[in-house]
């Protein structure tokens, strides 16, 4: 009998955490325009103007690492508010757009009548000078777009900039939460493949077992912490991922599992079962499988998942 043996996905056991973001949103100004900047380049998630910072120390590395996939109940916002702008910065923005629309012939009167006289609320209206005076004490705060939602759903987050003072969080419908960056984070956690070890090698023995193991140091929790620290906020949530078991699906219902479950525990140091050694032909392993039949001219294929808690 062959046997033939292959590396899976990844499966989210108990999601203790349901989080689970889709793409980390660029950096995006009002409705309209998007700030050229934000995005991802390689391992690096980066926003112009929402400043977001990655700890990745204790995420998973190397070439087997790759990204969590699971079906949880909760998806990003299409949009959020957050602190954006210094009184310079917004006073840079608006001067931008006033010439692009003043110039613009296909601008309707109304349109550019309305930006103009919200333009001046910030000049010479509720607010002088775009808050100047105030530089030290606060932030502009604006909306951050979801590339991925609809235009619709992203317009939700309609107000124009408004001012915080330093460490006050708005009370506004849509504002920055730690949920937010904990989903942000479950985006950048890695975790390593599953390359099972089998023993006896080659074509296994009908009714003598198939030791199964993963030898140990990869499979450890690791981590990814998202912060948000401007506008004197400092906010931030860890995402968290443990191995919990390894489960073996042995490609056939001729066969017979160790553990009787399938799901091999994850040991203090990592690895997952126990290697085989010689003499151990006859006992049953800590993790494996017994094929009870022959798979003649073929093989089963067998597929081993490590389901980590989020």
């Amino acid at each position: 009998m062959r046997l033939k043996s292959r590396a899976c996905g990844f499966v989210i056991g108990a999601t203790v955490l349901a989080l689970a973001g889709t793409a980390v949103p660029a950096a995006a100004d009002l409705p309209g325009e998007t700030f050229p900047g934000g995005g991802q380049k390689g391992d690096d998630v980066y926003a112009q103007v929402e400043v977001i910072t990655f700890d990745t120390s204790k995420n998973g590395s190397g070439p087997s690492a790759g990204a969590v996939s699971a079906p949880v109940d909760w998806s990003p916002p299409p949009c959020w508010y957050a602190p954006k702008w210094s009184p310079s910065e917004l006073r840079d923005y608006y001067q931008r757009n006033y010439e692009a629309i003043v110039h613009d012939p296909g601008m309707p009167p109304d349109a550019r009548n309305q930006w103009n006289e919200e333009r001046h609320n910030y000049i010479d209206g509720d607010y002088e000078d775009f808050n100047e005076e105030k530089k030290d004490e606060g932030m502009w705060w604006g909306a951050v777009y979801n590339p991925n939602a609809s235009i619709d759903d992203q317009l939700k987050c309609d107000r124009v900039p408004f001012w915080a003072d330093n460490g006050e969080t708005p009370d506004v419908e849509n504002i920055i939460t730690p949920e937010i960056l904990a989903g942000l984070a479950y985006e950048q956690i890695k975790v390593p493949g599953t390359e099972v070890t089998l023993a006896p090698g080659g074509k296994s023995k009908v009714n003598l077992p198939t030791w199964a193991w993963l030898d140990g140091g990869e499979f450890k929790p690791v981590a990814v912490t998202a912060s948000l620290a401007v506008g004197g906020l400092d906010m931030s949530a860890t995402t968290t991922a443990t191995p919990k078991s390894l489960r073996i699906e042995p490609g056939t219902k001729d066969a017979r599992l160790h553990p009787a479950s399938g799901e091999c525990t994850i040991n203090d140091d990592g690895s997952i079962g126990e290697p085989y050694a010689k003499g151990k032909a006859d006992q049953e392993p800590p993790c494996g499988v017994t094929y009870l039949r022959s798979s003649g001219d073929g093989s089963y294929a067998m597929e081993a998942t490590v389901t980590w808690e989020i």
